[in-house]
């Protein structure tokens, strides 16, 4: 007679669906790690910046802070600004269309019939994103393995599928959703916590209730309940070292709320921070996104006492002053939200004791376009702060309209991946950026 199949078994102990994946894969739960940990997040901000409130004047070490930047003034020698680096994918689609769904992916979009602006209707993105790129990678180690992988995380991302509001791509017409509700990251990163807890609790009566009814069975039967029974010791083991392996980071408090409203976007962003800094405390993932609104987002920030949209401000004329002193505001709002993860991520200790989170992540913060006004897809914000990649920081770097495929090979290379080229081949023949 066969052993009872694990998932049937549990199906008839009455078992949530939610607790058999879990339980068919406990030691999933718990990273398999080795060596020095580097992580990555990639974080997105729409509609282009304000250059001579972010640019700084001077390349090198010598580089004084503009006002967005300034709240990174805390972690100014661990903050690398790449001036130069330009979207040079072509092709179907409007300048935010391409600004978006080809800003991790490096590669045209399909042909569509997705209309925006005044150009050709297009598609999805043909290629992967960068950080599903890195992921699958990571994945394939078995140092490196981690639970989920990648998280996406969103901030007023709206309720809707196309190529203005995806940035993340698993391949070739596969966007990835990010998961704006805190409440619903918190459920998936921590929920399967609480079925470990239930099933420790059946297991205990399914324990007694088989050496109840062994006593009132043949032989044959009770051949079969025996084979049950060391099933049952085996979940039982696999509890035990699962709770040897307890959170090194205790999940984060959430407030209560529905964090689906404009104005709740200060709190969503304090949320979901607190949430992708767990995880990583937890190795659940080595690579995160977080993307705030869209491209075309029109987020009113009253907050900081603005009631324009944000996308509707930036196509005013540069000479609109007081368009530029709400852009700015809400530039340096974003600047606030980098300053206060990479503040997260310092405070936090690496499990092990080895320095901080912070000392082994890299945060880098970009955006679809380099100007609102103009949709230029050159000279777009790239900065990077933190320690995870080894690139020498506390610089400001000024190249000539170089194609950002060649940041992409440099995150790739520093994380161990050799690719010789990612998105458009075209656009990587002079390789990887020199960075460290």
């Amino acid at each position: 007679m066969n052993p009872p199949d694990r998932r049937e078994f549990l199906r008839h102990l009455g078992l949530s669906a939610a607790a058999l994946p879990f339980l068919t894969g406990l030691p999933a739960f718990a990273a398999r790690t080795a060596g020095p940990k580097q992580r990555v997040i990639f974080m997105f901000t729409p509609n282009g910046t304000v250059p001579t409130q972010f640019w700084p004047d001077a390349a090198g070490a010598d580089f004084q802070l503009k006002p967005i930047l300034e709240p990174l003034a805390p972690y100014r020698d661990r903050t690398l600004i790449i001036k130069g680096l330009c979207n040079k994918v072509r092709g179907d689609g409007d300048g935010h269309m391409r600004g978006m769904s080809c800003l991790l992916t490096g590669i045209e979009l399909f042909p569509g019939n997705i209309q925006g602006g005044s150009d050709t209707p297009a598609g999805w993105a043909s290629g992967p994103s960068i950080d599903q790129e890195l992921k699958n990678f990571l994945q394939s180690q078995p140092t490196t393995r981690t639970r989920f992988g990648s998280l996406e995380f969103g901030v007023a991302v709206p309720n809707r599928a196309d190529p203005w509001t995806r940035w993340t791509y698993a391949g070739p017409n596969q966007p990835v959703a990010p998961i704006s509700d805190p409440y619903e990251m918190f459920e998936k990163l921590y929920g399967q916590v609480k079925d470990r807890e239930s099933v420790g609790s059946v297991l205990d009566d399914v324990r007694d209730d088989l050496k109840r009814v062994s006593t009132r069975v043949g032989k044959e039967d009770q051949t079969l309940l025996e084979k049950h029974a060391s099933f049952v010791r085996e979940m039982e083991q696999e509890l035990k070292e699962a709770d040897q392996q307890k959170l090194n980071h205790p999940a984060p408090q959430l407030e209560a709320g529905s964090g689906a409203d404009n104005d709740d976007m200060p709190r969503v962003s304090g949320m979901q921070a607190d949430l992708l800094v767990s995880a990583f405390a937890n190795d659940m993932a080595r690579v995160a996104s977080m993307q705030f609104t869209n491209s075309v987002g029109q987020a009113r920030m009253r907050w900081l006492g603005i009631e324009e949209g944000h996308h509707s401000l930036s196509h005013d004329p540069d000479l609109n002053q007081t368009s530029q002193e709400k852009l700015l505001k809400i530039n340096v709002w974003f600047a606030q939200q980098l300053a206060a993860l990479a503040r997260k991520l310092a405070d936090t200790p690496e499990p092990d004791g080895a320095g901080s989170l912070l000392d082994h992540t890299t945060i880098l913060w970009t955006n679809e376009l380099g100007k609102g006004n103009s949709h230029s897809l050159d000279n777009i914000p790239f900065v990077l702060v933190g320690g995870g990649l080894g690139f020498k920081s506390g610089r400001s770097l000024q190249l000539e309209l170089t194609p950002h495929n060649r940041l992409w090979l440099a995150l790739a290379h520093a994380l161990g991946q050799p690719l010789t080229t990612f998105g458009n081949p075209k656009l990587c023949t002079d390789g990887p950026l020199a960075l460290s």
